[in-house]
């Protein structure tokens, strides 16, 4: 049973966009757009070249911010709140997902490469504000974005995080590497599953797994 390889979990740490809410729900085709419009702006790119700049630094940086600081001194703060800017009536709440993190025993916590505040309004309009002791965004982590060793580091000291007795929930493969090197259970949410040696479990359905953990 999986509920086994969790009974020494006492501090779930959750991902926000595209696992605490389905990826149809497509937040990141909102974001994605403010994010190319950004940097058409600042940098006087057309729109191919602004968005493929925006995904080299991903892949470089592990954010799109953290490339624009780097490379054009921006304020992360204001581009936060521009790109988070996005219309999210239409998420529902998921009174399952509710149900099931709060039989989880132990402090859980959301840890994102988003802003704390658009957390903070997903989670509201999710209907799971309450399910959880803290939320951390990047500028916890001193603008430091997953899957960098200091973000984890920073918002774990932060936060009083044993990672031998945590586990990690998250949709990007890659942000779970350093969690397992820590020590934590990890548990990729894609319905793409990842054979990466640094991922133990696999879920398309958060709320069913971990409905399973129960103990």
């Amino acid at each position: 049973m999986v509920a086994q390889h969790f009974a020494h979990v006492d501090t779930w740490v959750f991902d926000l966009d595209n696992t605490l809410y389905p990826p149809s729900a497509d937040l990141f085709g909102q974001m994605d757009a403010r994010f190319s419009a950004y940097v058409a702006r600042l940098t006087g790119l057309d729109h191919a070249s602004a968005r493929k700049l925006c995904v080299d630094y991903w892949v470089e940086y592990g954010s799109t911010l953290t490339g624009l600081m780097a490379h054009h001194d921006i304020d992360p703060h204001h581009f936060l709140a521009e790109v988070h800017d996005i219309d999210i009536s239409h998420l529902e709440e998921d009174a399952a997902l509710l149900s099931a993190i709060n039989q989880l025993s132990g402090r859980k916590i959301v840890f994102t490469n988003g802003s704390q505040n658009h957390a903070k309004r997903v989670l509201a309009a999710r209907g799971l504000t309450r399910a959880f002791d803290a939320v951390y965004g990047v500028e916890h982590a001193d603008f430091k974005p997953k899957p960098n060793h200091d973000a984890f580091s920073r918002v774990f000291a932060k936060d009083g995080v044993t990672p031998t007795v945590a586990a990690m929930f998250e949709d990007e493969a890659r942000n779970l590497a350093v969690p397992h090197a820590l020590g934590m259970r990890t548990v990729h949410v894609n319905t793409d599953p990842d054979g990466s040696d640094h991922i133990h479990h696999h879920t398309d359905d958060l709320a069913d797994f971990l409905s399973q953990l129960a103990r």
